[in-house]
């Protein structure tokens, strides 16, 4: 059964071109599903706000039947839409949660056949002493807590955090109130990225750097986007936003973990040419995968209580728990005031009790992260399975804000952790207070990999599509060195990557950390390369007066040779994989659809960050690009890729 959520495809305002787009959508997701509407209903409306019906965006929507059964959950889009599709005609009741609003219920809502009911729910505006604003009252012990109560209980910190008393016991954690620093409405965090530049290659002729198979960016970017919104700077990781999309890289054909593409060709922004590399990992069906033991570690703090926070968490993570099987196992901790274990070792095949464990949770008190992770590992170092998939899977908005808070002790602990073979996944929710910088620091160092879960779609790409590659680590520690050849290449620029470089000495380093590979998922590095004789002199190097400029005539033929290392998932030597490149423009109606896609995400995402190596790309360009080489795309994200490239038009034209 598919769970219905709207598209958030309105970018900037409610005009009628974007309701064009919205109807569209949603006839299009209908047509794919291939949903036969003759014998169930739909129950569809609007969430608003006082008179004037201001839309309430992300509200949480809960349909239940008349039993009390649970049937369906989804969330309010960007002007306040909601639909809920495939129910059985009957009673139901519908509950709506929203910050800063009380709990809204209505029952009795008849479903007939093949028909829509329509239920709007208005939600009254929740004020609090001094004029702040509450995120959400709170269910604690199973009992709802009125603004009555708020106003008697509840009383002021100076951090603005309102908790209260918090527990952990086999069940669940109790509640607590959380409010929001009403001055800093916005602290998100970002790394800040100095792009790469043009290198000499007679100087440098050496680039190092780690794998980055992460994919948060991408879909960070794509929520500022959708939300009418340019996103930061420092949240445009040009590498993540190319690796977030598969290619059709041919398999391994021998005993390593993944094969190598090379191509050459004209770059699409530039008159310099443009090298494509790409790593396939091996790809592994679900039945094949090794036993799992996870351990969810989940962030229930005050900050957590958003509708695309803790609900959306908890829909995410029953995707993923309905793949496991009786050889996996399944231990919740979670992390507020305190830190706790939820659920112990359950199997995999118990998802009812899984899922329960999940439902029950809700938000409040501060965030000791920290003690989680310590808990988490230790859960999951109890219960490992020699040979098998041993995971700790952390989700929450980044914002440790007590205990073990700053980066570089989180960044040590983790350090640590990593030695205990032990596996990391970090998945990112929510908006206004997300913490990218901590979440790429957790999983850089922690052997793991880090995603954005912004939707529903996204937490079935990330935890079903690409289960295996998302959970089952390949190979560890993998190093990607270029030696370019400077008989054929005066100077070249690494695109993306900046926060994965690697000294040169530290690619034969077995010591030094690098990025992980998981199995199916594919690298893709983009170098931009000014021919010999073909560049303006301007390198930024002097002459160099003690080396011999002049290569060997012998090697005129390759152009760069690509070097890869990478460790067993429970190794500590590591093996060398080389390839050449040869001298061979590939001419431009004969580059892969690969080589294109991949330069006009890289395009997209030179665009967006403003970046002064962007030469001649426009929107237009990438669009055009892009959609030249879409190909096959079976799960539809490079056609999501056009739409985007589309709304960030309109975003960048304001």
């Amino acid at each position: 059964m598919f769970m219905f959520i709207p598209l958030k495809l309105n970018i900037m305002r409610t005009t009628n071109t974007s309701s064009k787009i919205l109807l569209t959508a949603f006839l299009t997701l209908f047509s794919f599903l291939g949903m036969s509407q003759e014998n169930v209903g739909t129950i569809s409306g609007k969430i608003y706000e006082d008179n004037k019906k201001r839309p309430v965006m992300n509200a949480s929507i809960r349909i239940s039947s008349e039993d009390s059964k649970i049937v369906k959950n989804t969330l309010s889009d960007s002007i306040g839409n909601y639909i809920v599709s495939g129910l059985k005609p009957g009673k139901y009741s519908i509950k709506v949660q929203s910050p800063n609003h009380p709990i809204f219920r209505r029952s009795n809502i008849v479903v007939s056949a093949g028909k829509t009911t329509v239920r709007d729910a208005k939600l009254d505006r929740l004020e609090v002493p001094n004029g702040e604003e509450v995120d959400e009252i709170m269910v604690i012990e199973n009992k709802e807590i009125s603004k009555v109560d708020y106003d008697r209980k509840v009383k002021r910190s100076n951090n603005y955090s309102i908790n209260s008393p918090s527990s952990v016991n086999g069940t669940g954690v109790g509640g607590g109130y959380y409010v929001e620093d009403p001055t800093n409405h916005n602290t998100e965090s970002y790394n800040s990225i100095s792009e790469n530049g043009f290198k000499a290659s007679v100087a440098e002729p050496l680039s190092t750097f780690s794998v980055d198979v992460d994919a948060a960016s991408y879909s960070n970017t794509r929520r500022f986007i959708l939300n009418g919104q340019k996103p930061e700077k420092g949240a445009v990781r040009v590498e993540e936003m190319i690796n977030y999309f598969n290619y059709d890289y041919e398999d391994p054909d021998n005993n390593d973990p993944f094969s190598i593409t090379t191509e050459v060709g004209d770059c699409p922004w530039s008159d310099n040419k443009l090298v494509h590399v790409g790593l396939q990992g091996k790809r592994i069906d679900k039945s094949d995968l090794p036993p799992s033991n996870l351990v969810f570690l989940l962030d229930v703090s005050g900050s957590m209580n958003n509708a695309n926070k803790l609900p959306l968490l908890k829909k995410s993570f029953s995707l993923l728990v309905n793949e496991l099987t009786d050889r996996d196992k399944v231990a919740i901790v979670v992390y507020a005031g305190a830190a706790g274990l939820v659920l112990k070792p359950t199997k995999g095949s118990d998802g009812t009790t899984i899922l329960e464990a999940l439902e029950k949770l809700s938000a409040g008190g501060s965030t000791a992260g920290g003690k989680g992770i310590e808990l988490a590992y230790k859960t999951c170092q109890d219960n490992f399975i020699k040979g098998g998939n041993n995971r700790v899977i952390l989700a929450t908005d980044g914002d440790f804000n007590v205990g073990m808070s700053s980066d570089d002790a989180m960044e040590q602990l983790i350090v640590k952790k990593r030695e205990s073979g032990i596996f990391l996944t970090c998945l990112g929710f929510g908006t206004g207070n997300f913490k990218d910088s901590k979440m790429e620091t957790l999983a850089d160092k922690g052997n793991g990999n880090y995603a954005y879960i912004d939707n529903l779609f996204e937490a079935k790409k990330v935890l079903v599509t690409e289960m295996g590659a998302t959970l089952l680590t390949i190979a560890k520690d993998v190093k990607i060195q270029v030696e370019f050849n400077p008989a054929i290449i005066e100077s070249y620029r690494l695109v993306g990557y900046e926060n994965r470089l690697l000294n040169n000495e530290d690619f034969n380093d077995d010591k030094k950390d690098a990025g992980e590979i998981g199995a199916g998922h594919s690298v893709t590095a983009l170098y931009e390369v000014v021919l010999k004789g073909e560049g303006d002199g301007k390198t930024g190097v002097d002459p160099l007066k003690y080396q011999n400029q002049e290569t060997k005539t012998e090697f005129t033929n390759e152009m760069l040779t690509v070097k890869f290392r990478y460790k067993a998932p429970d190794g500590d030597k590591s093996k060398l994989i080389e390839r050449t490149l040869e001298n061979k423009i590939v001419a431009t109606d004969k580059l892969s659809n690969d080589f294109n896609f991949s330069a006009a995400v890289a395009e997209f995402g030179m665009l967006l960050r403003d970046s002064e190596y962007k030469g001649t790309a426009t929107f237009d360009h990438c669009l055009n690009l892009a959609a030249s080489a879409k190909g096959l795309d079976k799960n539809g994200y490079r056609a999501e890729f056009l739409r985007l490239v589309d709304a960030a038009k309109i975003v960048y034209s304001s």
